[in-house]
């Protein structure tokens, strides 16, 4: 493979670019399926993730209100619809999730009868309400007047484009593999400078290189630095181009948006796993630093450096608060995404800094301890994020909240029947706005549309930080894996299988393997322990997977996410900062449409991904 010889700019992945040629085809996923221009649908017609229900009463003499209840608010209250007779020709019903649609008496004020039903998009219903004459029952029912739309056909689409894409990146790579080809590719590209400038900074782990013969004596190893991995690349690229994806709209399904509450989706994922892998990043590059002869005073500059701007950057510049006018101190949201990240860093760096042992030259499965080697040694650092564990637990179920039951978990709003309507996040909510202040955090949870909650709340809060802090500790632990047994490809892929069912079962007893009624639900918001746990899970096998594929078998080169990890801070900063500008983003036709949402969010994608490729090539390389 042209990649393994150091070919700055890989030929296997050159196809990578055909994707600009194939993006112009992106557009035809646009086109709605038979739906017309929807941006002219007349007033009283459904808009996306909607359909369009008719009301009809046979009750003679009796007025009735419909409520509705969607099934993915737990224990919420019944919501009123609308009133009966409608003023209205009908009324736009959610068609994301199921709900139960409720008919009540307006003068008796009980229940006449009710029906669940999954509405599909675009559909027009029919809910006929009347009296059984054998029984004499009141029955409510659902007539189809017209089929929804088959709106997950533009994602059947885009898969087909990026199959393709896809397949022609392994042709690519099968050329490249041709010893005439190989041989001309070589003699037109020179790696080293590349290979220099990447290996250059903390947070990359090396790819080749001998240890300096600069170091004193007895200071640490001198034993040969673990390669350059490209899987770890490779896996920061691919959760970052899902983030940058959802980022931009997910093509406005509900699955590519963040949980209303408890429970994952595919945007619920991402952000997890690039802490997880920073956690691993520290754990190879603090080693790789420490073996070529830097002190550990130089690198706690190094690190204290890197999460001020972490922080710094994502409080000045990726900032959400900005929508609600100039940046002023007023309105400063102070939790983000890059603020958790350096945060987080700065526990985790600090701690493997400060216990950080110089590592047996060798290792073998036939030595004492053997199978937990890689922990015995570093069971300080175990000890503190259990103590820290201890102390999100104490402060989420005995923290008194005013107002609240303790241990409370829940969404607030019209959640739990009503009953706690401003405990939105329970203790970790209020740890945020008593210390940070309402308007310092974020405005707009995801809460906020299906549980209807009023008080802002910060999914990168304090609280949930801590947890942040053990997923990154995770991580680390995938990177002293990698350390302690560098090349024994079967001990690393057995440990990261045994890791992720460990984790697994620990989320299992944590959930009840159910959604809603766990001891500690799976929880985004909060950052719950069993999130951490199922996430981790996740991300050993996933990057097990990714090992195996990438630096063990060595039949894919990572392309093209592997180009994005090169370069996250880069796409990720610059993804939020240009987000609303051409081409990234442009006036719709069809604004009701899945289908160009999805266009514009994957065109989008795909030139961030191109512009790392680029960046690669040119030897561009930000790093903090």
């Amino acid at each position: 493979m042209a990649g393994r010889r150091g070919v700055s700019c890989p030929w296997g992945a050159l196809p990578a670019l055909s994707a600009a040629l194939l993006l112009p085809l992106l557009p035809g996923l646009a086109q709605p399926f038979g739906l017309g221009d929807l941006s002219r649908r007349q007033p009283g017609e459904p808009r996306m993730d909607q359909a369009w229900l008719h009301i009809h009463s046979e009750l003679l003499g009796e007025n009735v209100t419909i409520a509705w209840l969607s099934d993915a608010c737990y224990q919420c209250l019944f919501q009123e619809l609308v009133p009966v007779p409608l003023e209205e020709p009908g009324v736009a019903v959610d068609s994301q999730h199921g709900m139960t649609l409720m008919v009540n008496s307006t003068l008796e004020h009980k229940e006449l009868c009710s029906v669940h039903y999954h509405f599909g998009e675009f559909g027009n219903y029919s809910l006929i309400v009347r009296t059984d004459r054998s029984s004499r029952n009141i029955l409510c029912n659902i007539i189809v007047n017209q089929k929804p739309v088959n709106s997950y056909l533009p994602i059947f689409f885009a898969f087909l484009i990026y199959t393709g894409i896809f397949t022609m990146l392994a042709l690519g790579q099968f050329c490249v593999n041709i010893e005439p080809i190989r041989n001309w590719l070589y003699k037109k590209m020179n790696p080293r400078e590349t290979d220099r400038l990447i290996n250059s900074e903390l947070g990359s782990p090396r790819q080749t290189g001998s240890v300096s013969s600069d170091l004193p004596p007895g200071v640490w190893s001198t034993g040969p630095a673990i390669p350059r991995l490209r899987s770890l690349d490779t896996f920061r690229g691919l959760a970052l181009a899902v983030m940058v994806f959802v980022n931009y709209g997910g093509g406005k399904y509900w699955f590519f948006k963040h949980q209303s509450w408890n429970g994952l989706t595919v945007a619920d994922l991402v952000f997890p796993w690039f802490v997880f892998i920073l956690g691993t990043s520290t754990a190879l590059s603090l080693s790789s630093m420490l073996r070529r002869g830097r002190s550990k005073g130089q690198l706690l500059l190094k690190i204290l450096w890197r999460s001020f701007l972490l922080f710094l950057i994502g409080v000045v510049i990726v900032n959400p608060n900005y929508c609600l006018g100039p940046l002023s101190w007023e309105n400063l949201r102070i939790p983000g995404v890059l603020q958790r990240l350096g945060g987080t860093y700065l526990v985790v760096a600090g701690l493997e800094l400060l216990f950080a042992k110089p590592l047996p030259d060798g290792t073998s499965t036939e030595a004492p301890y053997s199978a937990v080697q890689d922990l015995l040694p570093y069971w300080p650092q175990w000890l503190f994020m259990m103590a820290l564990e201890a102390v999100w637990l104490c402060l989420t179920f005995l923290l008194n909240v005013p107002g609240c039951p303790r241990g409370y978990l829940g969404a607030g709003g019209i959640g739990d029947q009503g009953k706690y309507p401003n405990c939105t996040g329970g203790a970790a909510g209020y740890i945020d706005r008593l210390l940070l202040g309402e308007k310092h955090i974020y405005q707009h949870p995801s809460s906020s549309v299906l549980y209807m909650t009023t008080v802002p709340f910060d999914p990168e809060g304090i609280l949930g930080t801590i947890n942040s802090v053990i997923l990154a500790f995770l991580g680390l632990q995938a990177g002293k894996i990698l350390l302690f047994y560098k090349d024994q490809h079967r001990q690393i892929i057995l440990r990261f299988c045994a890791w992720s069912v460990i984790m697994g079962v620990i989320s299992a007893v944590l959930t009840k393997c159910s959604t809603e009624e766990g001891i500690i639900p799976v929880n985004k918001n909060l950052w719950s322990i069993s999130y951490v746990t199922t996430l981790s899970s996740f991300a050993f096998i996933l990057l097990m997977l990714i090992y195996c594929l990438v630096d063990v078998k060595r039949v894919w080169s990572g392309a093209p996410f592997f180009f994005l990890g090169m370069n996250s801070i880069l796409v990720y900063v610059g993804h939020e900062i240009f987000e609303n500008y051409f081409p990234f983003k442009w006036k719709m036709h069809d604004t009701q449409s899945h289908s160009e949402h999805l266009a514009q969010n994957l065109i989008a994608t795909s030139l961030w991904v191109i512009m790392s490729y680029v960046l690669y090539c040119k030897r561009i390389f930000w790093k903090i």
